[in-house]
């Protein structure tokens, strides 16, 4: 495999002048990347598109470039680029599974490559203002390298990851390669087997998007409310960098420099992390800001060991103590996703929140983050930002109404029984909202020439058909975990309004000021209460073989390759259902379904205070990735 190589000096001039040197000439840069992790800087001149890029890749680093697209996040490139902002990342993706044997590779020389990438040997992608502390970061990285301080590999873990050090020796940041995370083609530990852009660890968060989502957790936790440490997406270039040779992924080093698009976190020096500490000495607040956090942005890897203890005061074991968030690369999924939060049974999370922390949430606006994170990071999905606004949402509402942090977690973790999993509550709302929006779709539409209507939920591998919502069907005993219970010892969604008369007129406290109904008129008329919304998911019984993850016995549920460490449990069980799926819906549709979600808030979350909603004892399946 060719990589690009940079030969120009090791110093860290270039990111001042020279970045506004380029703003000025009105060129833009783009760092491209193939499905094999190779990467190129290119300079674009006006008059560049896809064609060109395509030449200079070809050129460049000898790869084929027919039957390929050029891919920002969601959006493919067709042949204009004039949309693709300044140091946006792009990604080569191949259109079919197998080469054309007539694309010519070209050998580049050395000065073809000096041409064609003369950036430095560590950029950082974007020009926030957040980034000033992770510049200097660079600028003693680059002359420690230069003085001979190389970075060292990190043992542990799944994926490649680096330590990168200053001039005293020091671990002062580290690096994870997006072509080194499990099932990428460069990954040092035998998890290989992928291509970038296909489904990874979690079936919605996709091989090499990890590094991407470590920039967006920085990005949100607004005023380092959370701790989370200064964190940006860079290009860079070492020899330390793993290179697998061929499909086959043997670990291939020769000693020459490659480049590659990656995550770059600061370094946090710590005693040790929350699996080796015990867990009475958390702060109340930095539990609950960690766990506001994930709860935003669905974090599903919320274990022991990210969570990083540094002792204040230089006592004993029992001290007081700081927690630091750290590895959200499987944050933000494609789609509702099973999280994971090591805190949802500590003391500390069943504690209300502070009127502090109650003022931060509150304070919070999804929709602006999500424009914020379409500024900074172009490459990010649709899917990824309305799992944003659906979490963010919930936790305010929830927040508003009296919830703590552990219950609000509770509402949103699925129950496993042996291989089946359950949807959770979050989810089994959102089912209710979709429900709600088909019914409306059905209404406004003709009905001439109509038999019937059916709604699909994309759930990956399997579908859940829901059936047609007729009045005679409406009728049909149904089996969710909210409302008031049936025969089985399981609640139904049909009597939560009554729960909610019941519950607000016991429970104080949690008086909600009023706020705006935005959904239409008619469809309040046509749909005067909770009860009737849910009615027309009659087939849908948790438990059921439905619900029923049908893979657990695939191989495409397990971790290709082998390793010398112990696996994680993410090796030993079937990749995760989809119950909802958020991204199938147009722009209209989805801010309707989001009228329907609020609607449907405040009579679960009476439910669940009135104690309607059976208390279980969860099987902890989530756990250590480890990137």
């Amino acid at each position: 495999m060719a990589v690009a190589t940079f030969k120009g000096p090791l110093n860290g001039e270039y990111h001042g002048k020279k970045t506004l040197e380029r703003k000025n000439s009105g060129k833009r840069r783009v760092f491209v990347q193939t499905e094999s992790g190779s990467v190129l800087g290119i300079e674009l001149d006006r008059g560049d598109n896809v064609h060109t890029v395509k030449r200079k890749l070809r050129l460049a680093l000898n790869v084929p470039t027919d039957e390929s697209s050029l891919v920002c996040g969601d959006m493919v490139l067709k042949n204009d680029l004039s949309t693709v902002r300044n140091d946006s990342p792009l990604l080569l993706t191949r259109n079919f599974l197998h080469r054309s044997s007539s694309t010519p590779c070209l050998s580049p020389t050395g000065k073809d490559l000096q041409q064609r990438d003369q950036s430095g040997p560590i950029e950082v992608l974007g020009y926030s203002d957040q980034f000033a502390r992770t510049k200097q970061l660079v600028v003693d990285i680059v002359k420690a390298i230069r003085n001979g301080i190389d970075p060292v590999p990190v043992h542990g873990g799944l994926g490649g990851a680096y330590y990168f050090r200053n001039c005293s020796g020091e671990n002062i940041a580290i690096v994870k390669p997006t072509d080194e995370e499990p099932y990428a083609p460069n990954n040092p530990k035998g998890f290989v087997g992928k291509a970038l852009g296909q489904p990874g660890l979690k079936r919605s968060v996709r091989v090499g998007e990890t590094g991407f989502r470590e920039v967006a957790a920085f990005f949100l936790d607004y005023n380092n409310f959370a701790s989370v440490p200064d964190t940006a997406l860079v290009k860079i270039t070492h020899s330390v960098f793993n290179v697998n040779d061929g499909v086959k992924g043997n670990v291939h080093r020769n000693g020459k420099q490659a480049s590659k698009i990656a995550s770059l976190q600061q370094f946090i020096p710590h005693d040790f992390d929350a699996s080796d500490h015990g867990t009475s000495s958390f702060p109340v607040a930095a539990v609950h800001r960690i766990g506001i956090l994930d709860i935003r942005i669905l974090n599903t890897d919320r274990h022991a060991g990210n969570l990083l203890v540094r002792k204040l005061d230089g006592g004993g074991r029992f001290g007081r103590v700081e927690l630091v968030p750290i590895d959200h690369g499987l944050c933000l999924p494609e789609s509702l996703e099973d999280p994971y939060f090591e805190w949802i049974h500590w003391p500390q999370a069943s504690i209300p929140f502070s009127d502090d922390e109650l003022a931060y949430i509150n304070k919070l606006d999804p929709f602006k983050d999500s424009d914020m994170l379409r500024m900074e990071l172009p490459m990010i999905r649709e899917a990824c930002l309305r799992v944003l606004v659906l979490c963010t949402i919930f936790l305010k509402e929830a927040a508003a109404f009296g919830l703590c942090l552990s219950e609000i977690g509770e509402m949103m973790s699925r129950e496993y029984r042996g291989h089946e999993e359950e949807p959770s509550e979050l989810e089994i709302i959102c089912i209710e909202a979709k429900t709600l929006l088909d019914e409306e779709i059905s209404y406004f539409e003709p009905k001439a020439g109509r038999e019937e209507f059916l709604f699909e939920l994309d759930s990956g591998e399997e579908e859940l058909d829901l059936a047609p919502a007729t009045e005679e069907k409406m009728k049909t005993e149904r089996t969710f975990r909210c409302g008031s219970k049936d025969g089985n010892g399981r609640y139904l969604l049909s009597k939560l309004e009554e729960s909610v008369e019941e519950g607000m007129d016991g429970h104080e406290g949690n008086e909600l000021p009023p706020r705006s109904d935005d959904c239409v008129s008619v469809v309040q008329d046509r749909i005067p209460n909770v009860s009737k919304l849910s009615t027309s998911l009659k087939n849908i019984s948790i438990g059921e073989k439905s619900w029923r993850h049908l893979g657990s016995m695939q191989k495409n549920g397990y971790l290709a390759g082998t390793s010398s460490g112990n696996r994680s449990v993410n090796e030993q069980r079937p990749m995760s259902s989809n119950f909802v799926m958020l991204a199938d819906m147009n722009e209209e549709e989805w801010m309707r379904f989001l009228e329907n979600f609020q609607r449907l808030l405040r009579p679960a979350f009476a439910n669940r205070k009135a104690g309607n909603v059976g208390q279980r004892q969860r099987q902890r399946l989530g756990t250590s990735c480890q990137f």
